[in-house]
């Protein structure tokens, strides 16, 4: 049954990427690399990955939710540095 779980992640992270996959073929407001596809995938496959082993892990269920939100927020946190530097380091996007 374990697979079927890693089955649905990488499922959800193609279909999410599928979006800016799709939206480049129409506008020129969105410009990807294959770069940007790859980080984009890591992420989003490192975020599924660290909520299904939190959902597998934990029993006690305001942890559980507890641990998933900090996942989230890291996750949204590292995502909007990367796309527009909102802590001014030297990995920002633009």
């Amino acid at each position: 049954m374990k697979s079927k779980g890693w089955t649905i992640i990488f499922a959800i992270v193609f279909l999410i990427l599928l979006v800016p996959l799709i939206a480049m073929q129409f506008t020129d407001e969105v410009n990807w690399s294959i770069m940007d596809f790859i980080v984009a995938g890591l992420l989003l496959s490192g975020l599924g990955w660290a909520i299904y082993f939190t959902f597998q892990r934990l029993k006690n269920k305001k942890y559980k939710w507890l641990i998933i939100g900090v996942i989230i927020l890291l996750f949204v946190l590292i995502w909007a540095q990367l796309a527009v530097g909102i802590f001014g380091t030297p990995f920002a996007g633009s």
